[in-house]
């Protein structure tokens, strides 16, 4: 099966700096998929790239088989949140589904008016008065009227609190179910991945460090935490992530190919939030140090 998104030594330059770097990365179909990362990590330059809003600078990328935006049958395929959920503040949320209609041949005007309905959007309300919530869901509307194949948000729920966040969630999910469509979502909020995803990527230092369903990730890690003596010889097959001191030894969050077998430590299992930051830490560098709340984590 044609994977959704495939990467191969991908890489994207701003001059001197690297925002991405031989970046691989294969994303099969029918998967709702969590972009995580610190600021400046490439979240936002892998989902442009994945638009065709931007072209690499070395390397490639294939979306649903094709190149991004090949051609007006492509575009098609995908509907993009950006991160502002843009609308055009003199158009009234009816002018908006005009203009998609016009835009988009695919257009299921059924949908957004039902869509508009379910959110209790007014049509006649200009978008520049509408709330960060209301904008939100009039641009998820107008990415899920075109019936695209992959739905696309760059950070969509940022600026939205917390009610605001949860609705936008709910009404994402719907429509990925309605659509049958799979979905990128880049997001620093890790409750919000375990929300609604399950696949991860975490990019951090401009590769990518960690990718997979979220349940084989969180089945192949644990926390190992002995004394000082204890983690001197580590069984076959484990890798070491991140590495931890404490008073009376060390804490390693690790990934192993195999179950572990008994090794007189103590073994636990790892959260999304701690996998997460672990690859981030491995990673290195100050954006990737974990400065967040118990939910969060830097974008």
């Amino acid at each position: 099966m044609t994977p959704v998104l495939e990467a191969d030594r991908l890489g994207k330059r701003y001059g001197r700096r690297h925002a991405l770097t031989d970046c691989e990365l294969s994303i099969p179909q029918g998967r709702v998929v969590g972009l995580v990362g610190p600021n400046g990590a490439g979240k936002s330059t892998l989902l442009q790239l994945a638009c065709g809003l931007i072209a690499p600078t070395s390397g490639s990328i294939r979306v649903l088989g094709g190149r991004p935006a090949a051609d007006s049958a492509h575009l098609a395929k995908v509907g993009f949140v950006a991160q502002d959920t843009p609308v055009y503040g003199g158009l009234s949320v009816a002018e908006h589904l005009r203009l998609g209609a016009g835009l988009n041949p695919g257009w299921d005007a059924a949908l957004a008016r039902r869509r508009i309905e379910q959110v209790g959007l007014d049509p006649a309300q200009k978008a520049g008065r509408l709330s960060g919530g209301q904008r939100a869901q009039l641009a998820l509307t107008l990415a899920t009227a075109k019936r695209p194949e992959l739905l696309i948000f760059d950070e969509p729920a940022a600026a939205l609190d917390p009610l605001a966040r949860r609705g936008f969630l709910e009404n994402l999910m719907e429509s990925v179910a309605d659509l049958g469509a799979g979905a990128i979502l880049s997001s620093h909020l890790i409750a919000d991945v375990e929300r609604v995803c399950d696949y991860l990527v975490v990019l951090s230092d401009s590769r990518v460090q960690v990718a997979g369903p979220v349940r084989d990730l969180l089945a192949g890690h644990r926390r190992f935490t002995g004394g000082r003596g204890d983690l001197a010889e580590l069984p076959p097959g484990v890798e070491v992530i991140q590495t931890e001191r404490t008073p009376d030894g060390s804490s390693l969050v690790v990934r192993a190919d195999r179950p572990l077998p008994p090794v007189g430590l103590l073994v636990e299992e790892v959260g999304l939030e701690e996998l997460v930051l672990a690859y981030m830490s491995r990673a290195g560098g100050p954006a990737a140090r974990p400065t967040s709340t118990r939910s969060e984590v830097p974008r």
